[in-house]
């Protein structure tokens, strides 16, 4: 599948990634950590060991809303880069039918 990236207004984005360091400031935010779980991989790594993951990353139109946010833990943040939710789900997709042969 093919990435499509359009252009990314650099002061938009800059204004996303400003919201985002708030949010991770916020009540809301440390309650969603506490558990110390992580979105993805379900592993549980600790609250101080998770970051925050847009699932639509900024640079692919997404924004810094409690909707559009997950703790996750370094692994799959990095893994995850700036895939949206249905190219990642074919990614691991893929890691599980290599796992099975």
């Amino acid at each position: 599948m093919p990435e499509f990236y359009a252009p990314i207004d650099p002061d938009e984005l800059r204004r996303e990634r400003a919201r985002a360091r708030e949010l991770r400031k916020s009540a809301w935010w440390k309650r969603r950590i506490a558990s110390g779980v992580c979105y993805y991989c379900r592993r549980s790594v600790g609250p101080t060991s998770l970051t925050m993951d847009h699932i639509v990353p900024l640079g692919r139109g997404g924004t810094s809303v409690r909707g559009n946010v997950v703790p996750s833990c370094k692994d799959c943040n990095t893994r995850k880069q700036s895939l949206v939710p249905v190219e990642w789900a074919e990614y691991l997709a893929r890691l599980e039918e290599r796992a099975e042969e």
